[in-house]
């Protein structure tokens, strides 16, 4: 190595600084450079000049012969830290329609938009039952479950809409005022939060500022009543206020305009807005999941989204700083996550599809659609396929890689790893279950939140998202195929609970083939050494790779790590196989400052 420096773009401007050389453990030279933070987003990257005058850069994206675009350089993001809790998070999703039913629902009048069904009743994937089959379950149904949350190990309860609407997903809220009587109302409410309080699980509310139902307060009040104060809050298109933008269409999700300060002042911004009454006691919710998030303040020439998403975490700080707050994208979410509000993403991008590309197998089932049509061709994230696409390990990192070597470091180890959600099809369906443990374990594993989507633990399968609202089978869970599920997720939770490096380690590949990959998570207490393989694997490690690795104690699978007489490592196991083992922690020299250190090998240092 010839020389080492920091490059940094202050006000957009590139700078230079000269990185000093701290020493060398285990083989790895260590370099430190100050690095000047001007703004409150600052993108850094590492210029190693070699012999010969040859230049590297190293960013986000990795090593580069050639000059790097700045979008994929590491970023320090100066404010809006996440919530201190966030590094050890588990998360659990709740539909409340379908996962538990307390006996006081049964008091309650059904509403009059339903169409009632038993527990057991199987989903019906046609409308108008798609979104109007009604279980019942009920936010006092959840509290009663609870401990069944603390035996997973999870640590934050998501629940979808809990608002009144005119659908079992209460999308479509009618007022954002108080909670649906059919789940119980407020009282409900706040209770369940402290009783989750008490078991140290925090709680995330689910809000639409994309749009409302047309059954809302404010849209009554403006539809077909020009002058009405609330008639700009919404995209109205004729005299009469009786055409309008809606949702993708439907008539029944009107869209929010947010060029209005008045819906900014009710719904978003500040201490009496909507944002902050659910974060204020009796409630105390610790974040929100804003839906549609990619496509709030957008219209046509519009774009609003940075103004709304602002305000929200404006808002939220005021009341409560160490609150998180996650935004739902659908595609390519790096431009709305640079860290200036959302701490992360719940987006499908770089984890969740190209995990199903290389481990899933295309169910040959036929379904039913809304339309009550059959359809062959599975559900895939709403693209037009004949059978999912096929991806190798290789292409699985590239892809991973690829939709977050523009986000800084702090937001992606905030980004939700989610097999499946509410919307999408069960992974489970698509996959043998020979490979739920390298599915389940790289979500737990590789940067970001684990999101386990209630259902999963037990095996729950569904062609679309529709179908994977199934209720909750609890008087099914001793079967033995379910009780093995969810000893498995239960396994894997434990090993993120219990090591605190996979919430805020560094990443660094180790090896990627098309079969396998290997990665560490490294921190100063402890590494973490994890193997995925969808084969038979054997991969031989240089030993300075794998510092320390004569240490390591098996946490999780069934694979060896074995060492030759020269120190090399070998893995090998019987595919397919997920793996993980315990490390020393990173060895550094002695840092007369807090600077970023640079390896001559590799990047210990993530942004």
């Amino acid at each position: 190595m010839v020389a080492v420096r920091i490059r940094s773009t202050a006000d957009a401007e590139p700078f230079f600084v000269e990185a000093r050389p701290l020493g060398t453990v285990d083989g790895w030279h260590w370099w430190e450079a100050p690095l000047p933070v001007a703004n409150p987003r600052t993108g850094y990257r590492w210029m190693l000049t070699l012999s010969g005058n040859r230049v590297v850069w190293l960013n986000q994206a990795g090593l580069s012969a050639i000059e790097t675009r700045d979008s994929e350089d590491f970023a320090l993001v100066a404010d809006n830290p996440p919530p201190s809790w966030l590094p050890g998070a588990v998360m659990y999703q709740i539909f409340p329609d379908r996962f538990a039913r307390s006996a006081t629902a049964d008091r309650r009048p059904v509403p009059s938009w339903a169409l009632p069904a038993a527990w057991d009743d199987p989903v019906d994937p046609v409308s108008p039952a798609r979104t109007r089959q009604f279980y019942g379950g009920d936010l006092d149904g959840i509290r009663e479950h609870l401990d069944h949350l603390v035996d997973l190990g999870v640590t934050v309860m998501y629940l979808t809409p809990v608002f009144p609407g005119s659908s079992n997903h209460r999308y479509d809220a009618s007022t954002f005022d108080h909670v649906d009587p059919v789940l119980g109302g407020d009282a409900a409410y706040a209770g369940l939060i402290a009783a989750a309080h008490d078991r140290g699980i925090r709680v995330i509310g689910d809000l639409t500022v994309n749009h409302s139902g047309d059954g809302h307060d404010w849209f009554r009040a403006a539809y077909g009543h020009p002058g009405a104060a609330e008639e700009d809050f919404y995209y109205f298109t004729d005299d009469a206020n009786t055409q309008y933008t809606s949702w993708l269409g439907f008539p029944s999700l009107p869209k929010f305009d947010w060029a209005s300060s008045e819906l900014a002042r009710r719904f978003v911004d500040g201490p009496d807005s909507v944002v902050a009454r659910w974060m204020h006691p009796p409630f105390s919710l610790d974040g929100w999941r804003i839906d549609v998030a990619n496509m709030t303040g957008r219209r046509r020439a519009e774009d609003r989204n940075a103004v709304v998403r602002r305000a929200i975490r404006r808002t939220m700080t005021a009341v409560n700083p160490d609150t998180y707050l996650v935004a739902e994208s659908t595609a390519d979410a790096t431009h709305d996550l640079q860290g200036d509000a959302w701490h992360g993403a719940m987006t499908y991008v770089p984890f969740t599809r190209p995990l199903w590309n290389w481990l899933g197998e295309t169910s040959t089932t036929p379904y039913r659609n809304a339309q009550g049509e059959t359809v062959a061709a599975p559900w895939y994230f709403g693209q037009p396929v004949a059978q999912i696409p096929r991806f190798t390990a290789r292409q699985f990192v590239e892809t991973h890689n690829r939709f977050l070597s523009g986000i800084p470091w702090s937001v992606r180890l905030g980004t939700m790893n989610t097999l499946d959600s509410h919307d999408t099809a069960r992974f489970a369906t698509h996959a043998d279950a020979a490979v739920i443990p390298l599915a389940v374990g790289l979500s737990m594993t590789l940067p970001g939140v684990p999101v386990v989507w209630a259902g999963d633990e037990f095996g729950e399968q569904g062609v679309d998202g529709e179908m994977s609202r199934t209720p909750m089978p609890w008087h099914r869970v001793d079967e033995p195929g379910r009780a093995a599920r969810f000893a498995l997720y239960r396994s894997l939770v434990a090993v993120r609970r219990d090591h605190h490096v996979l919430g805020d380690g560094g990443l660094r590949w180790v090896h990627v083939d098309d079969n396998a990959i290997v990665f560490l998570r490294e921190g100063e207490g402890e590494s973490i050494l994890v193997l995925a393989a969808l084969g038979d694997v054997v991969v031989d490690l240089d030993p300075v790779v794998l510092a320390g690795a004569r240490s390591a104690t098996s946490v999780f699978g069934d694979a060896a790590l074995a060492f030759d007489e020269s120190g090399g490592a070998a893995l090998t196991a019987s595919g397919p196989v997920f793996a993980a083992w315990s490390l020393p922690g990173v060895a550094a020299p002695h840092r007369a400052s807090d600077g970023a250190a640079v390896l001559d090998r590799t990047i210990r240092s993530n942004g």
